[in-house]
């Protein structure tokens, strides 16, 4: 029989590429699942790895092997530290790794963060390889924290992160659904980089700026959001289709910002207004956009004030990613499904994780 309580460590890099975000967490199942972050940290990654990371996409294939490795054990090293710490012994660290390259269709999904580095250089048993089961079955191994929204936080209507990409997920006919919205940091943080910033605290850049209507319309074209099936956004998405649009318009980062934020707003609104089933949903927003005060403002605009946004403190708002890689390590420990067929499009759901140690 499996235990009622578990203590992970929960480890995550995202796109947006600043930092590796690690959360102890408590979970515990009586009727429904409770959980409480005890300890959560934000390492900055050392300039040069985070430089090396930032370019792992262009990397030959032997520095790349070397970089997974060395990774591995950069973030093996911090977890000894935050367990030295905080004096915690964890059941397991889950980690997400470092997204290099992300092409489902062909059936590849590659996570580094080398599994057998990081526990060497942390002592703790580690799960990693969150997407590649899934993948293999046909899916789109992403986005992965819906399970997590599902049975952590079953009473929010919507659970959106504003990462470096925007993602959504709810419940639709009795089954959970999810998917990418949009980039958001990423490209916001692009266009805050000219004027010499790293992003646009609080949205005031895109505020003092103006809408670009040519460029506005032209991102609301793009094939992406009229994809309807399970979809999901990569860096190679905004090489390809989205940073063209935006250079080819030429506008200054101020006017770039405002109608980056505009476009977001109008397509994440479009998204919970054709799927709410309530006149006023609840809505929970994570993730560092979740302190983009203007473009939280602009979202408000076009839902036309019909909503209610959950309140989150800091600890939820910048490690819920993280959070959530504790909860699906749990899963798999209890070898529950962990990832879900109707938000992945993959032929099943599945438990997806491989374990060291």
């Amino acid at each position: 029989m499996n235990p009622s309580s578990y203590s992970l460590i929960g480890l995550m890099s995202g796109t947006s590429g600043d930092g590796l975000d690690m959360a102890y967490v408590h979970f515990e199942l009586l009727e429904n699942w409770s959980f409480e972050i005890e300890e959560a940290v934000t390492i900055p990654f050392p300039p040069d790895l985070g430089e090396k990371l930032s370019k792992a996409h262009l990397l030959p294939a032997l520095e790349l092997a070397q970089l997974d490795v060395d990774f591995g054990k950069w973030m093996g090293n911090q977890v000894k530290d935050f367990c030295r710490q905080f004096q915690i012994k964890p059941l397991a660290v889950a980690s997400h790794g470092h997204t290099v390259f992300h092409q489902p269709a062909t059936g590849l999904s590659l996570q580094i963060g080398n599994g057998w580095a990081l526990h060497q250089a942390s002592g703790q048993k580690v799960i990693n390889d969150f997407r590649m089961l899934d993948v293999q079955l046909g899916g789109q191994g992403a986005p992965l924290v819906p399970i997590g929204d599902q049975l952590l936080f079953p009473h929010v209507d919507f659970c959106i992160n504003l990462g470096g990409i925007s993602n959504i997920s709810m419940q639709k006919n009795g089954a959970r659904i999810a998917f990418d919205c949009s980039p958001f940091n990423l490209l916001l943080n692009a266009a805050a980089n000219k004027l010499g910033k790293s992003y646009d605290a609080e949205g005031e850049i895109a505020r003092s700026g103006e809408v670009n209507l040519t460029l506005f319309e032209a991102l609301n074209r793009l094939p992406f959001y009229h994809k309807s099936s399970a979809k999901s956004l990569g860096r190679e998405d905004m090489e390809r289709d989205f940073s063209p649009l935006i250079t080819k318009s030429g506008l200054s980062p101020q006017d770039t910002l405002s109608t980056l934020v505009e476009h977001f707003a109008f397509q994440l609104a479009s998204v919970i207004k054709s799927f709410s089933q309530k006149d006023t949903p609840t809505v929970l927003i994570t993730g560092g956009g979740a302190y983009n005060t203007y473009f939280i403002e602009r979202l408000d605009h076009y839902l036309k004030k019909n909503w209610l946004q959950i309140d989150a403190n800091s600890e939820l708002i910048e490690f819920k990613e993280a959070l959530i890689f504790a909860f699906l390590g749990v899963l798999r420990l209890r070898e529950e499904i962990n990832c879900l067929a109707s938000v992945t499009g993959a032929s099943e759901d599945n438990c997806g994780g491989t374990l060291y140690g």
